[in-house]
């Protein structure tokens, strides 16, 4: 049981993200989380999938705040916005991006694993409400979210060689209905593996595409957590991998988190 609640605290946090993730709160627990990122740009990827020089460097720097509470042991209220700014050779802006609050219905759990539905209403900003999408463009989104998580002690190979004693997958798909921008259907996935109680590394992958045959995008990001009682910190870089109409953008990620 303790496995699989470490890593669905962790996975709710460390997300990039910052969906709801497969472990719900349990009641009356929860977690506040602050995050920054920078990413830049030099380069995107054209409607072929090619990439190709920008006309100038592109900037996007936001700092955001996730919040999670469980109402039951199975079902969390989550909040989260940020605020934005950036510069591409088109716009120089700043303002708020989308604030979204949704729902977190825990499916199925187990000492191992779990599977949890989520649905959200997200109002758009200034900023940039999809990643692909000049800012402001865009009214108001809802999304449904199923997610399945497992956690498992490490194989002989990774605990010898790296020394990992635990380990955790999840995977997340996604519908997105926007107003204003086209729907769009996603997937995320989280390999994780703690060394000891202080400190995880994490591998993270982040898809998606749009129904209009338009942009479509894949990240991977790693990142090391260091764990301080009920605080943890995060840093790591993510980078655009694989796209269409999309920047090819890169950057660090920083975040901390209190739970309670």
């Amino acid at each position: 049981m303790r496995l699989a609640v470490i890593a669905g605290m962790m996975l709710a946090a460390a997300a990039s993200s910052a969906e709801a993730s497969a472990w719900a709160q349990k009641k009356g627990q929860g977690q506040v989380i602050a995050k920054a990122e920078a990413m830049r740009a030099t380069r995107g990827y054209d409607s072929t999938g090619t990439a190709r020089p920008l006309p100038a460097p592109r900037e996007d720097l936001a700092t955001g705040m996730l919040a999670e509470y469980g109402l039951t042991d199975r079902l969390t209220l989550q909040l989260k916005g940020d605020w934005q700014s950036g510069e591409d050779a088109f716009v120089d802006y700043s303002g708020r991006g989308p604030v979204e609050v949704g729902v977190t219905w825990q499916a199925w759990r187990d000492d191992h694993g779990a599977v949890s539905l989520y649905a959200g209403y997200a109002v758009a900003g200034e900023g940039r409400n999809a990643g692909y999408a000049a800012p402001g463009v865009g009214e108001q989104d809802w999304e449904v979210r199923v997610s399945a998580g497992r956690g498992f002690g490490a194989p002989a190979a990774v605990a010898g060689r790296w020394g990992a004693d635990r380990m955790f997958v999840e995977i997340q798909a996604a519908r997105r209905m926007r107003d204003g921008l086209p729907d769009e259907v996603r997937a995320d996935l989280t390999l994780g593996a703690h060394f000891g109680e202080d400190w995880m590394m994490l591998a993270q992958a982040f898809g998606g595409v749009t129904d209009d045959d338009g942009a479509r995008w894949l990240s991977a990001e790693t990142s090391v957590v260091r764990h301080l009682g009920r605080w943890s910190l995060q840093a790591g870089w993510r980078r655009t991998v694989a796209g269409r109409e999309t920047p090819l953008a890169e950057g660090p990620i920083l975040a901390v988190w209190r739970r309670f």
